[in-house]
């Protein structure tokens, strides 16, 4: 009899027993760091790369900080109107004391190599934006649940202020990022001016009112 309450508890203990196989330790941000190699490797191949990518990217969409230092000093180059190429790059990050942190001139002519064009670089671009709007949602979650413990915590303060983050992480994640509102605004009035001084484009009854 004592055996046999022995088999019982044993045959309930295992069935008690958690399956560990199904445990998550740790989880890695979103990321996609070959994407973000073949972006700035397409841009360094291709001299118009950059004028799409910079409407969609910055330096932190990117997640590896090497990433983030070469897209910078890309963006440097590109505003003096100076070429962008594996040489170029490696000179400014060395002038800036980052070449060596990002890898050095071959992890600068390894992004490269891999590279066979720039057409899907739009879509790419999409991608790596995507993962970095994700990143920044996680962010602002742990901040607003830290926020949320204190007691000290105003709790209309704490929601207006990640009620405004995240609309802007949400509008960034939508729109790309190289035209604002005030920008798209500009351009809009102006097209509104010019088609007001040639009324020969003007479609529609007019109303008599300016």
């Amino acid at each position: 009899m004592e055996l046999t309450n022995q088999n019982k508890d044993r045959k309930q203990r295992r069935k008690t027993t958690p399956d560990l196989s199904s445990m998550v330790y740790g989880k890695v941000p979103p990321q996609a760091k070959d994407l973000e190699e073949a972006i700035l490797g397409a841009i360094m191949l291709d001299k118009y790369a950059i004028d799409k990518v910079i409407e969609f990217l910055k330096p932190e969409s990117f997640y590896a900080d090497a990433h983030q230092r070469i897209f910078s000093s890309m963006i440097t180059l590109h505003k003096k109107n100076f070429p962008i190429d594996i040489l170029t790059v490696s000179e400014l990050l060395r002038q800036t004391d980052d070449l060596a942190m990002v890898g050095g001139p071959y992890y600068i002519t390894k992004m490269t190599n891999s590279v066979v064009s720039s057409a899907n670089i739009e879509y790419h671009c999409q991608i790596i934006l995507d993962k970095y709007v994700k990143r920044e949602l996680i962010r602002m979650g742990g901040e607003l649940i830290s926020g949320a413990y204190e007691d000290g915590t105003d709790v209309k303060i704490l929601i207006d202020e990640h009620e405004k983050l995240f609309t802007e992480v949400s509008n960034a994640g939508m729109n790309k990022q190289g035209m604002n509102l005030d920008e798209a605004m500009v351009k809009a009035y102006q097209r509104i001016e010019t088609l007001r001084k040639n009324e020969t484009h003007i479609t529609g009854i007019p109303s008599g009112f300016h």
